[in-house]
């Protein structure tokens, strides 16, 4: 089967080892299933993989990809309505901490000791197959998986929010803070948003944001939350913004993951850091009934073939991109 791989580590010039090559399908395995992929979504964490972040090069080569929609290969006993043929979305977090099928099993995403899901067929713990919303397409319910998700736990878990609060999303355009934006906004929750461009900001307003700065701007006033996903260059904005006693959520660094920690401020204000990755298999559940239940869809910048997997690497790695990058299988 065709799939997208790391075939080595490179940490200089990722894009390097990234090839679109045959790959054997998924051996079968107790208690997991086998999805024929239709659609997946490109993440940072793909190009960090590459630069072998979580990922040796003994393990190459490593089907990329953690996040896919997709038709389900074969019935799931015990699982009503999961029947081969089924439109499928997957939930691609393996291990303990009650996400996993084996007890002790290191807590892992697909792509790092498992395969991915880049690829025309991928397999899951069965109890991480879940129907595809219907009010998606394939395309927009790959978007779910790792960004979305990763949004809605932000929001609803780490930052604790509720209606009629107000909230700071750093770094409108990537797939998590477009996500965060539409949640917050059909939560019913105030939401300010920052971009470096003015194009973003606009889109932003279009999503949902009520309000959109540059970053650093000074805010109307202190929020309740901020969303946190870009790291040094935002983080000393994200400590002054946030009200006494308030949430900074933070799911990673894209800009480096040693600002400067403002902790005489954090302390002083009782100001509470909570660091997320992704969400439980049942925050998972209860994003899929939020985002059919509200319609809500996830942006889509491009759709790639997968065999033009490097063209989309390429544009994210170079981050001139507005919610997500797909690959159509």
């Amino acid at each position: 089967m065709k799939a997208v791989i790391a075939a080595g580590i490179n940490h200089d010039n990722p894009l390097s080892v990234l090839e679109v090559r045959d790959m054997p399908e998924p051996a079968p395995r107790p208690y997991w299933s086998t999805v024929s992929v239709k659609a997946a979504t490109v993440n940072h964490h793909d190009l960090w993989s590459l630069q072998g972040v979580g990922l040796a090069e003994s393990q190459t080569p490593m089907i990329l990809g953690t996040d896919a929609a997709g038709v389900l290969d074969e019935d799931i006993p015990g699982r009503h309505g999961l029947k081969a043929g089924s439109e499928v979305v997957l939930y691609t977090f393996v291990g303990n901490d009650g996400y996993g099928v084996m007890p002790g099993e290191r807590r892992t995403i697909l792509s790092e000791y498992y395969p991915g899901t880049m690829a025309e067929k991928t397999a899951v713990p069965s109890a991480n197959v879940f129907a595809k919303p219907a009010n998606l397409t394939m395309e927009e319910s790959a978007a779910l998986g790792t960004s979305w998700l990763t949004a809605y736990s932000l929001v609803f878990t780490a930052a604790n929010v509720k209606p009629g609060d107000t909230i700071l999303i750093q770094g409108a355009g990537g797939g998590v803070s477009t996500a965060a934006i539409q949640l917050a906004h059909a939560a019913g929750l105030e939401v300010f948003v920052t971009s470096r461009s003015e194009a973003k900001r606009a889109r932003a307003m279009e999503l949902g944001a009520d309000m959109a700065v540059e970053p650093g701007a000074r805010l109307p006033r202190k929020v309740d939350a901020v969303i946190e996903s870009v790291g040094a260059a935002t983080w000393s904005h994200s400590v002054k913004s946030v009200r006494p006693g308030g949430t900074i959520a933070t799911c990673g660094a894209t800009t480096g993951d040693q600002p400067g920690a403002e902790l005489t401020r954090v302390f002083f204000q009782d100001i509470r850091v909570q660091g997320n990755t992704m969400g439980s298999r049942e925050d998972f559940a209860r994003l899929l009934r939020f985002v059919e239940h509200a319609d809500l869809h996830p942006l889509i910048d491009a759709v790639y073939p997968l065999a033009e997997a490097p063209a989309a690497f390429a544009r994210m790695a170079a981050g001139d991109v507005f919610g997500k990058l797909a690959l159509h299988v």
